[in-house]
């Protein structure tokens, strides 16, 4: 059971969607509740989180249309942050030539992975790990370069769907 002292809100979100929500969110409401049950208007909430990657591209494609969690965020005045940019590692190994030359060609598998992350509509920090510092050193590099163009975002999505 949670408890929670007189000053301290909730955050509620409500998703809609398909059944499966695993697939894909159509909409995210972010609403910040009282201890009291009341709608706070003036609360501290600053950032929300959810997974982006070439595997969870719903949102991206979502936002390139102005709707979805992506869209919301902005739309509530809230920063996102893109989790599990590389699928726990699994995305560098599943990116072919052809997807790294559609994206720009002549950069590395999670390179390519990362900007898509990193130029998603909305986003604004990208959270990693990796032990490796010479990985964490490619990654800042991706991840800092000017955001892929919506054309780009838009044929990575029709080609690998969402």
């Amino acid at each position: 059971m949670l408890e929670f002292t007189d000053d301290q809100d909730v955050l509620c979100v409500r998703v809609e969607g398909p059944a499966d929500t695993t697939t894909a969110v159509d909409a995210v409401d972010f609403e910040v509740v009282g201890h009291d049950g009341s709608i706070r208007s003036n609360h501290h909430l600053r950032a929300v989180q959810l997974p982006i990657s070439l595997v969870h591209l719903a949102p991206v494609a979502q936002a390139l249309d102005g709707h979805g969690p992506l869209a919301d965020a902005a739309a509530a005045g809230l920063e996102v942050f893109a989790s599990a940019p590389l699928h726990g590692g699994e995305i560098p190994g599943m990116v072919t030539p052809e997807l790294s030359e559609l994206i720009n060609p002549g950069w590395a598998p999670a390179e390519v992975a990362l900007a898509v992350v990193a130029s998603a509509p909305g986003v604004k920090r990208v959270l990693l790990s990796t032990r490796n510092p010479e990985h964490w050193k490619q990654a800042a590099e991706a991840v800092g370069r000017p955001p892929l163009s919506r054309d780009v975002l838009r044929r990575v999505v029709d080609v690998l769907g969402t």
